[in-house]
């Protein structure tokens, strides 16, 4: 009798553990559904504003860009453009040192600032065959949408700090929030219509790999984020950024170019040949 009591015990204990190791799993099965649907929502959430934005007075004058021509068909190789915003940081060279591992050039879309650490990196940048873009100086959203004035004196600003530290002419330009953004007080077609006049190409995205979102992804997750969308697209620029407080962006790199190596892509500078991704455009 004892003997089949401790058998019963021990038989509810096995079948405890395994439920409890079955819960675990869904459990974790869950987070990680959980953690692509989070990626996806984050990726289409400007596809999602763009949509909302349309009613909106400040969005007057521009239409949403559909990019249907830019859909993958068998055969095509991919071309990828790594795109990092909001640096120079004191993660720059990390990037730039892992980029040069891999014999890779990517574009990186810079802030103002005229100290002489982030000259160095301004110039690195460049040096090492890097596309340098603008991507405002200040960064501050309400000063540079303000007003036309506002945005003007904002772009003068670092398209002539890079031009004296570099040399370069730099013609690329991502708007802070993207084309699409909902910050803007005038209508994004001012600014726009500004940058077409200047004779300057402004870049937004079509693959986010997460790391601008407010939830902590982890290097094999931003890796993964990337690589579920590039697959879609005959180009893809993907929207990664430089900032002190990314270190997981820095890790997940040598994995991500390795895995485009892997699925044939190419990795390529944002160039006047690239194909031009908009989240919207001025109505001529």
């Amino acid at each position: 009798m004892k003997k089949m009591i401790v058998s019963t015990i021990m038989i509810f204990m096995l079948a405890t553990i395994l439920v409890m190791a079955c819960l675990i799993a869904e459990v974790v099965s869950l987070q990680k559904q959980i953690n692509i649907l989070s990626s996806k929502i984050a990726e289409e959430k400007v596809v999602e504003d763009k949509e909302e934005m349309v009613d909106d007075s400040f969005l007057d004058n521009v239409y949403l860009v559909d990019n249907l021509d830019n859909l993958a068909e068998e055969g095509d190789i991919p071309m990828v453009y790594l795109t990092f915003d909001d640096g120079p940081s004191d993660n720059t060279d990390a990037i730039l040192d892992i980029l040069d591992d891999y014999n890779v050039k990517a574009t990186f879309f810079v802030v103002g600032n005229d100290t002489e650490t982030y000259g160095d990196a301004y110039r690195r940048i460049v040096d090492e065959g890097h596309t340098i873009g603008m991507h405002s100086y200040s960064h501050n959203y309400s000063k540079l949408y303000q007003s036309a004035d506002s945005f003007a004196a904002d772009y003068d600003k670092i398209h002539d700090l890079i031009l004296n530290t570099t040399g370069v002419d730099t013609r690329y330009y991502r708007f802070p929030g993207g084309s699409s953004n909902k910050v803007s007080n005038s209508s994004m077609s001012v600014f726009i219509n500004y940058l077409n006049e200047k004779g300057v190409i402004y870049y937004d995205w079509n693959v986010a790999s997460g790391d601008a979102t407010s939830q902590a992804f982890t290097t094999d997750e931003l890796v993964d984020n990337v690589m579920n969308d590039v697959v879609k697209y005959k180009t893809s620029v993907v929207l990664l950024h430089d900032a002190s407080n990314k270190d997981v962006t820095v890790e997940a790199l040598p994995r991500l170019i390795e895995s485009l190596n892997e699925a044939g892509a190419m990795i390529l500078p944002i160039t006047d040949e690239t194909t031009v991704i908009q989240h919207v455009s001025v109505v001529q």
